[in-house]
Formats: C-alpha cells, structure tokens, sequence
C-alpha cells in the first residue's frame, strides 16, 4: 500500500462514500478527496459541509447514467474521505497542496471536493511542477479575479487572480462569468481568456492544447437549479447546459478536477446537494470513459 495513503488512512473517519467509490486506493485510477475550507467566505459560509452533503446525497442516485451508457460500478474509485485543514489559509492551502501531491505521485486522478474556491489555489500548484503547461478552466458565475477582496489577498475572490500569477498568462481560460467588479474585469482582460457568459459550442484551440485542470464553481448553475451556494447569481445555466458543456470537454487531457462551493445549510430541501451529486457521478464517470467523444450527448 503506497505510503501517503496509509499515513493518511485516518482520514476515512465514517463509512459514508460517494455512491459506490469504495475501490481500495492501490487498485483506484480517481481518487476523490473531501476539502472542507470555509475561512474566507464574503456572503455565506457553510460550504465546509459539503462534502459529505454529496456524498449522502449521492445515495438517492443510481450509478448507471444513461446519458453515457456507463456505470460507476465497473470504474476504480477511491472516496478517501475529509482532509483535516487549519484554520489559516496559507496553512490550510499547504495541507491541500501536500495531499494533492501524494495523489499524484501515487499516479492517480484527484478529484477535489470543497469548500470553498480558495482550495483550488493549492491543488493547482501541486500540478505546475508535473505538468509545467497546466491550463485552467473555470466554469463559474464570478471571475474571482480580484487582487484582494475584504483586506485579504486569499480569498475566494481572489482565487484565479492568484492561480494565474502563478502559472503566466494565458493560462486560465473563464467561462459562465455574468458578475463582475470594475477593475477586476479591466485586469483579467489580457491575463485570463473569457470564454463568454453562455456554454460556448467550441473551445479555442489553446484549451485543447495540454493538460486541462478543470474548476467547477457550482455557482455557475442558476439559483433556480442550485440555491444552495456560498454566493448565489442569478441568470446562470440550466443543468443539461452545464453538463452538455461538460460532455464536450476532452476528458483525455483532464489531470485533475475540483467541485467547489455548494453550502448546504442555505438549501434545505438538498436539492443542491443532489444536483451536485449527479454532476460528480458524470464527471468520474468521463475520467475513467477517457477519449471518447460525448459532445453530442445531454443536448
């Protein structure tokens, strides 16, 4: 059994997993790993409940999607449960970023369950030494390209600002933005690329150049579809957009995939939960389907 897992076995401290994923580690391609970061948020915390509000609400699906003609049941997929994270944020993004890394190094495909859209700062830089040329997609309602946000620097805000210091230029591709502060729209332009509010039909040649890191920010979806989020927009996509965007995205350059800030405590029906649940079972179920060509299915 590789050494960061078995260090890190503590980490399952209940039984519950998402849906069927409870593929031993050494035998597991994806890896899904729950980061319940909650420190920064600006309108509504609470989403450091959400990986176990998917993983319970995942038990109301069936593992077989029909859109894909693929069950989860014959995938190796390892729910390894909750990373314990501190409550500062340099620290915390470290603990992301080493967990990140032992994944990696195990060569497997982490999945990353938030919390909040800071988390993705530490999982990505677990990927720039490994895969030098990383592109980023971020699907979601804000930019959070703001140089600080609330007197921090490290905010959910300030996420991708961050992200695309560190990486250069033209590195992170933004699509489903409809909210944006003055400034920050001024300063992404020339450093980000916005794809445009809507699911574009095509990609630019650049997103399918290289590994693709892909962000979720479940505010993306419309308040209609998800209210349940840190940060509610409305005017956002339909359910079949986002996973008819996602069908067409190349699964095969993906090395790696967060879903980030549902907030379970603002929808009590669950239905964001179970929302986010039936998203994630389509995103592991791609990871492991590879190259084959779902731009034409969930339209």
């Amino acid at each position: 059994m590789p050494q960061w897992y078995s260090d890190h076995r503590p980490l399952k401290t209940a039984p519950l997993t998402f849906l069927c994923c409870d593929s031993p580690y050494p035998e597991s391609r994806t890896v899904i790993l729950g980061c319940p970061l909650d420190l920064t948020a600006s309108f509504r915390p609470g989403c450091r409940f959400a990986p176990n509000a998917i993983r319970e609400a995942s038990w109301n699906l069936e593992s077989f999607s029909p859109a894909l003609e693929r069950d989860l049941e014959d995938l190796c997929v390892a729910d390894i449960g909750d990373l314990p994270l501190s409550s500062d944020p340099q620290k915390a993004l470290t603990e992301v970023q080493q967990a990140v890394e032992g994944i990696l190094s195990d060569g497997k495909v982490p999945v990353i369950l938030g919390g909040e859209h800071l988390l993705s700062l530490g999982s990505i830089r677990a990927f720039r030494d490994l895969y030098p040329e990383v592109r980023v997609l971020q699907i979601d309602a804000h930019a959070d390209f703001r140089d600080e946000y609330l007197g921090a620097s490290l905010s959910h805000a300030t996420v991708m600002r961050r992200v695309s210091e560190e990486l250069g230029p033209g590195r992170v591709f933004q699509v489903g933005v409809r909210s944006w502060d003055r400034k920050e729209r001024e300063e992404a332009r020339g450093t980000a690329t916005f794809l445009g509010e809507d699911p574009p039909s095509d990609l630019p040649p650049e997103v399918l150049r290289g590994p693709l890191y892909v962000s979720l920010d479940l505010d993306v979806l419309d308040p209609s579809v998800c209210p349940g989020v840190g940060t509610p927009e409305p005017g956002g996509w339909s359910f079949k957009e986002l996973l008819g965007f996602l069908y067409g995205l190349p699964w095969e350059r993906v090395i790696g995939v967060d879903m980030v800030e549902l907030a379970p405590p603002h929808d009590p029906s669950g239905t964001s939960a179970v929302v986010s649940a039936k998203v994630l079972r389509e995103i592991l179920l791609m990871l492991g389907e590879g190259c084959r060509d779902f731009s034409n299915r969930g339209k």
